[in-house]
């Protein structure tokens, strides 16, 4: 039941990913296939699919709101072309293809991954039977989300800590800005939408905390495990660009603990909501056991 409501989402969003990006209109045709190209290279979906679920769990079907969820990946895939650029992680390949910059040059990539980050606020106020002010509450969650309060203020944590000792508080600072903020954007935006009350939203608000923790403790874990044939793309990246990790500064053995504390801390955020929330509880426990 869960995989195949996430295979379903998966496919509806990215149906509705390409009928958004095709509407929109282009002064030239070789941005719109750039943002293409990384748009629909594939993935697991996750922050629109987070946000249906947060929906979902308030008892409103989530996909009611796929054109919130729509930018959310907008957004996302706009942060994985410009992280992959030479000047930031200088990766050859994502999710088993060649970066955007490697197939249209620096220049346009830069381009792409500006004009899907524009296009994605665009795109939120295309969504359909939401109150208006409503619609800006998530504009405000998603704005600051994106922003130097999270991805990007997280990336310049990064940044600036490679070659460097961090301590465990700046990791964790950072990775809740460069990868939980859009987490948990998705998982309150879900819930604003829906019109959850401020009891539900303070426990998804602490359920997208841990599942970011979770996420992020398991990525660090396959950069050093993993098999890049099934992340397609290459392992051992932080080593090489001695970034700190939570393996780094702990042990295997150590993350993978903090990576299940995580996921206990997710769950029992749930322990108020009903079956409504299941999917919610399979996908952060999932998490752990991935390979990609």
């Amino acid at each position: 039941m869960f995989k195949n409501l996430w295979r379903q989402r998966v496919q509806l969003v990215e149906a509705d990913l390409l009928k958004e990006l095709r509407r929109t209109q282009s002064l030239d045709e070789k941005i719109s296939q750039a943002m293409e190209y990384s748009l629909m290279a594939g993935g697991k979906r996750l922050r629109p699919i987070l946000l249906m679920a947060a929906a979902d769990a308030v008892g409103v079907s989530g996909e009611k709101f796929i054109t919130v969820a729509d930018a959310l990946e907008m957004i996302h895939t706009y942060s994985l072309i410009h992280d992959d650029l030479p000047a930031m992680d200088n990766d050859d390949y994502r999710r088993g293809k060649l970066t955007n910059h490697k197939v249209f040059g620096e220049a346009m990539a830069i381009l792409a991954g500006d004009a899907l980050l524009t296009l994605a606020f665009e795109v939120v106020l295309r969504q359909r039977d939401v109150p208006p002010e409503i619609l800006l509450n998530v504009l405000r969650e998603i704005s600051i989300a994106a922003g130097v309060a999270g991805m990007v203020g997280g990336q310049v944590i990064d940044l600036r800590s490679e070659g460097t000792a961090i301590d465990f508080a700046t990791l964790k600072l950072m990775h809740s800005g460069k990868t939980g903020a859009l987490f948990k954007a998705a998982i309150r935006s879900g819930a604003i939408l829906a019109q959850a009350d401020e009891k539900i939203l303070n426990d998804l608000t602490r359920y997208a905390e841990n599942f970011g923790l979770a996420f992020q403790i398991t990525d660090d874990i396959l950069d050093v495990t993993g098999d890049a044939k099934i992340l397609g793309k290459a392992t051992g990246s932080d080593a090489k660009n001695l970034k700190s990790t939570y393996v780094s500064l702990t042990s295997l053995d150590e993350a993978k603990h903090c990576a299940q504390v995580a996921v206990d801390d997710a769950l029992t955020a749930l322990n108020d909501f009903g079956t409504e929330a299941d999917f919610l509880r399979e996908l952060v426990t999932y998490l752990t056991a991935r390979e990609k």
